[in-house]
């Protein structure tokens, strides 16, 4: 009885494609409450592991993308991608290309996890409503659909984690020279919470989530529609059966994540300067000491957007763009393929296509 027992939610997993067989089984017996504790797990692990394999392997190029995001127009210390890496490594060192990534993962792994559990549940959940709602068992998620999905997903992790996200912007910007204010992760949100208030933590929220709409939503229907368009299709080549290479997987994480960035770019800009807002030492932090801290203070997201326009031109929304492009292409391709590897080891045969 023991053996069967431990062969049961495996042997569950083969089975369970859709909500209605998940049902099915919730109805039939006592073993699907198991197989859901399992299936979730590995889900969520998949989804961390991929979340801080992709951001690490990225780290200096977000790091350098937040400092050109908030650094003061007429104090310019990092002028590109390639000088802005080689100033960090001559000011800071080694280290100081991943100052922050700590902070980063711990935001990233549950953010991505929750992210890809979320539109999984978000995809299986849209498609039985669709189904159920045109009377056809065999429709399947069209691009429109998936972006639904991925937006619901993308809100639901960035919500989840944004105080975390907040913490990292502003450790991040911290530089050898600056007055240090954190020491650590959990020492900023203490420091936050204390003297700014619980409010602080989610400053910048709205813009994050207007952004993370279009931004998540399309990396995932980009992604997920490419592949199944090369699957159908199969052009040039590049599938032979229905499975595509991590090469092939690689190239259609790239795509999506270039579409996705380039459209919420701006709102990642102005999501990051209100986070600085509140902060005494942003100001010479950020801003150069030749700037006042009135100057990095909003009333609300459209001011953000006025004044960021109105004092730097229409350009300073697009600050950073050419290295988050850099790191965005990998890092998403990165995600997606290593979520699908890491599915794949922990023996989960549902994937995000199914």
């Amino acid at each position: 009885m023991a053996s069967e027992d431990v062969k049961t939610p495996e042997s569950a997993v083969s089975t369970i494609v859709n909500l209605a067989e998940e049902a099915k089984l919730a109805r039939e017996g006592v073993k699907a409450p198991r197989y859901a504790i399992i299936s979730i797990c590995k889900s969520l692990v998949a989804g961390g592991v991929a979340g801080a394999v992709s951001r690490t392997a990225v780290a200096p190029l977000e790091r350098l993308k937040i400092l050109l995001q908030v650094q003061n127009s007429h104090n310019i210390k990092y002028n590109g991608t390639i000088q802005g890496l080689k100033y960090i490594w001559r000011t800071e060192g080694f280290r100081g290309l991943f100052k922050g990534n700590g902070a980063n993962c711990a935001r990233i792994v549950p953010n991505s996890a929750v992210k890809f559990f979320s539109y999984e549940q978000a995809s299986m959940g849209i498609l039985y409503l669709y189904q159920q709602h045109t009377g056809n068992e065999d429709a399947q998620l069209t691009p429109l659909l998936r972006l639904g999905a991925g937006a619901c997903a993308g809100i639901i992790a960035m919500s989840a984690t944004y105080p975390m996200d907040l913490v990292r912007g502003r450790l991040t910007v911290q530089t050898e020279r600056s007055p240090y204010r954190y020491r650590g992760m959990f020492h900023a949100l203490s420091t936050v919470l204390r003297e700014e208030g619980s409010r602080a933590l989610y400053k910048g929220w709205l813009p994050s989530i207007i952004g993370v709409i279009p931004y998540v939503g399309l990396n995932f229907a980009v992604y997920e529609s490419l592949k199944d368009w090369l699957i159908k299709t199969k052009p040039f080549g590049l599938v032979e059966d229905s499975e595509l290479s991590v090469t092939t997987r690689l190239a259609c994480g790239a795509a999506a994540g270039t579409v996705g960035q380039t459209v919420s770019y701006p709102l990642d800009v102005i999501r990051r300067r209100m986070q600085m807002v509140g902060w005494k030492d942003a100001a010479s932090v950020v801003t150069g000491e030749g700037r006042s801290k009135a100057s990095l203070e909003y009333t609300g997201m459209i001011d953000a957007f006025r004044k960021t326009v109105r004092h730097e031109g229409f350009g300073a929304l697009y600050k950073g763009l050419v290295p988050n492009s850099v790191k965005v292409v990998p890092s998403i391709a990165i995600a997606f393929v290593s979520y699908e590897v890491v599915k794949d080891v922990l023996g989960v045969e549902v994937r995000i296509s199914d």
